[in-house]
């Protein structure tokens, strides 16, 4: 590392902890938001229309958009300015929130999220990179600490702000009251925050931009398209320009994904090229050759995918299911925010006594009982406020394996390189909620449809024309077509199969959703051990 990069990239600043405050207050704001929308979901269907396609794409569009530009970001961090494109994104995120607050149609709210992600990914690297400078040793860890119990509390209490503000005023106040938080965090950010800048980089990547990102969308579009066109066998007809695939033929959705498939294994070709050749690339693939940094990005992402989908499927099943108003919903969501910053805030001295590592393990095994209990708790005739316990115990879970993975992941990253390393731990990051969220709400709507048709089909005062019928209802509206099935005499049976299918399809969801965090411990034994944390790899990378 020269001495040119070091004074580039090490900026002295007075008091560092008034700095992580500026920069938590708005990374709670984008983190709040890709989790408040899950209690919104039922007022907004009533309201503007949303299908259960839409709610999907309301819930991973800000994933999706978030991982595919994270990578880009945070080379443009180290390269502009840390502070800079943060204060950029939460102007491009106000942008987003106020176009998401006053949408009218469900084509234009998903527009209006993906520009949200836009601006949360110009502040998520970029809020790491800085943290990574200002702070070492112990301060490190605790800032790091610090910084994971706010990134759960933050997710854990989204539901209960949204809830608060769709019962009491609108849906959409959860989205324009970013607008005083964020200009509040810009102040507070240009006052306390020093710019920091990492090593030179000539030029980018735009042919790898675009692989990872139509890649990625891709695959998301084939998982969440699937309930609509057909998973092989199109049920619907879809046209794109001069392509156009007919009802009964092949699906849009298997040539989806495997065309995401191959962008995704052809950009690594593509790196590896670029490498050869000398020319700047998207990915520093040197830096997996550290251990504790490859194995730890594959933790996040495969632990992803379950972590977080869950909270897709609870709110939708509590409201449509018991008919909860968002405030108790959200009340009963936030439950898990208990645990995330109890475990948070004591991550680092039990890492202290048992190592990062182990606490990592540690919080996917609790994170892994949480989601089970959760399933297991899940009843038609027993209260959803059951289910606090089990939130506690995933949201303890949550603030451990946060709080240190990301510290464990970046322990041997040269600071030169903090924008770049981070933003590839967060993109592995919101690229496993993007397709957890895919994967499992594709689960969940897949196993209500057939669950019911099932029940339905064994009910002969329903013609098959009319079970169809029920069952396109139920699974097109999300499950909110129960509430208002509900009220209409001589209903009840049918009601009462619906709620019966429902609770079946989260329990199979949450059972996946545990499977998937469990694959997440299984990998962290690739991790190394503590006590063999490497000066070599440290410095064979910074040369």
């Amino acid at each position: 590392m020269s001495v040119a990069q070091e004074s580039i990239d090490s900026p002295k600043v007075a008091h560092p902890w008034w700095a992580l405050s500026s920069l938590l207050i708005g990374l709670s704001m984008i983190i709040i938001d890709g989790s408040v929308v899950n209690v919104l979901l039922p007022d907004m269907v009533t309201d503007i229309g949303l299908t259960q396609t839409d709610a999907q794409w309301v819930n991973s569009i800000y994933s999706l958009i978030f991982a595919s530009l994270l990578i880009t970001v945070g080379l443009m961090s180290d390269r502009f300015g840390r502070r800079l494109l943060f204060l950029a994104g939460i102007g491009v995120f106000l942008l987003g929130s106020l176009a998401s607050g006053t949408a009218q149609d469900p084509s234009f709210l998903i527009a209006s999220r993906a520009l949200q992600a836009t601006g949360a990914a110009m502040m998520m690297p970029s809020s790491i990179a800085v943290i990574n400078v200002l702070f070492t040793g112990k301060q490190r860890a605790a800032a790091f600490g610090l910084w994971g119990a706010v990134f759960g509390g933050a997710a854990g209490l989204g539901p209960l702000l949204g809830g608060w503000l769709a019962q009491d005023f609108s849906w959409r106040w959860a989205f324009l009251i970013n607008i005083p938080v964020g200009i509040v965090a810009a102040i507070l950010v240009i006052k306390t925050v020093p710019e920091s800048k990492g090593k030179r980089v000539s030029g980018y990547d735009p042919v790898g931009i675009v692989m990872t990102a139509a890649g990625l969308a891709l695959i998301v579009f084939g998982l969440i398209e699937g309930q609509s066109y057909g998973w092989w066998v199109a049920i619907n007809s879809f046209t794109l320009g001069p392509l156009e695939l007919s009802e009964g033929g092949l699906s849009i959705v298997p040539f989806a994904i495997a065309a995401g498939v191959f962008l995704l294994l052809s950009f690594g070709v593509w790196e590896r090229h670029l490498i050869k050749v000398g020319s700047p690339t998207l990915v520093d693939f040197h830096l997996f050759g550290i251990r504790r940094y490859g194995y730890g990005n594959v933790v996040a992402l495969v632990v992803s995918l379950g972590e977080f989908g869950i909270l897709f499927v609870l709110p939708l099943w509590m409201q449509s299911v018991h008919g909860t108003d968002p405030l108790t919903t959200g009340v009963i969501l936030a439950t898990l925010a208990i645990g995330t910053l109890v475990s948070g805030g004591a991550a680092r001295h039990v890492a202290a006594l048992l190592g990062p590592t182990r606490v990592i393990r540690l919080g996917m095994g609790l994170e892994v009982a949480g989601i089970a209990l959760i399933g297991l708790t899940l009843s038609v005739d027993r209260s959803p406020w059951w289910l606090v316990f089990a939130l506690i115990v995933y949201g303890l879970g949550l603030g451990f394996a946060s709080a240190q993975l990301t510290n464990v992941v970046l322990q041997d990253i040269p600071s030169v390189q903090s924008g770049q390393a981070s933003a590839m731990t967060s993109t592995f990051r919101q690229v496993g909620s993007a397709l957890g969220a895919a994967i499992l709400g594709t689960v969940l709507f897949g196993a209500l449809a057939s669950g019911l048709t099932n029940d339905l089909a064994k009910d002969s005062s329903l013609s098959p024309k009319q079970q169809a019928a029920l069952v396109e209802q139920v699974d097109k509206t999300a499950g909110q077509a129960i509430v208002a099935l509900e009220q209409k005499p001589g209903m009840e049976r049918y009601v009462a199969e619906a709620k019966s299918a429902y609770t079946t399809a989260a329990q199979i969801t949450a059972a996946v959703a545990a499977g998937f965090v469990a694959s997440g411990l299984a990998v962290s034994f690739g991790l190394p051990h503590d006590a063999n944390l490497g000066r070599k790899t440290r410095r064979r990378v910074s040369q």
